[in-house]
């Protein structure tokens, strides 16, 4: 198994399997995986595109389901979990940052990050006061009030990364954060991935880009739905 063994993991995958049927075709996407994160690790997943790295992510993320094997997360194994009890816990314990921002365009900068946090029942000051800290976090409080439009791509990214952390899930999955960016907006984002981790964090992101794969502590390699490495990254 790659990464912590025992109770200090935070996210523990055993035996996943996830198996897709079209036209009486079986087509593996993720073969017997076994990893482990542990709580405040920056562990990048990678490999080349169609070895099973989204949908490993989707499984990590509570946005689908493995075909067989065990995920625990939290010391809680998620295969039991009710449709609402997921969507609870991806409310509470994911933070998502995705690769196209997926920020609501009629929102401003401020409703698209507090819209999770409404969700939770939680009170208006509550949700003021860790929104405008997020968007403080990624240097984005400035434009509270302005429309995704208005914005370049790195400053959605921003926004998209102020959303995900604002609700202090757990841990953050990040699904190619820099693969619609130009590379000066893509180094700025790895650098904010690399603040929130050194400020106790929990990081798991996807990426194809070895350069990028570089900025964790841990780097994964997936190849046909298999890890076949896991090693500390290089500085």
């Amino acid at each position: 198994m790659s990464g912590p063994t025992g109770n200090d993991a935070l996210i523990k995958l055993e035996g996943i399997k996830k198996a897709f049927y079209t036209d009486e075709v079986e087509t593996h996407a993720l073969a017997d995986v076994h990893m482990a994160i542990a709580e405040g690790e920056y562990v990048a997943i990678s490999g080349p595109s169609g070895c099973g790295k989204t949908t490993l992510l989707s499984i990590l993320g509570l946005l689908d389901t493995p075909t067989d094997g065990t995920y625990t997360l939290a010391g809680e194994a998620v295969a039991g979990l009710s449709a609402a009890d997921r969507a609870r816990v991806r409310n509470r314990q994911i933070g998502f940052i995705f690769q196209a921002f997926n920020l609501i365009g009629d929102l401003t900068v401020y409703e698209n990050v507090e819209l999770p946090l409404t969700y939770r029942g939680m009170s208006a000051p509550e949700r003021k006061e860790r929104v405008e800290k997020a968007l403080e976090r990624v240097g984005m409080a400035h434009r509270m009030k302005h429309y995704p439009a208005q914005l370049s791509g790195g400053q959605q990214q921003r926004v998209a990364v102020a959303r995900a952390v604002a609700g202090d899930p757990a841990i953050l999955l990040a699904d190619e954060p820099t693969g619609n960016l130009d590379s000066a907006n893509g180094e700025q984002v790895m650098d904010l991935l690399k603040e929130l981790h050194a400020s106790g964090s929990t990081i798991c992101m996807v990426t194809h880009d070895n350069r990028y794969a570089q900025h964790a502590q841990r780097e994964i390699h997936l190849f046909d739905g298999k890890v076949v490495e896991a090693a500390a990254a290089a500085h």
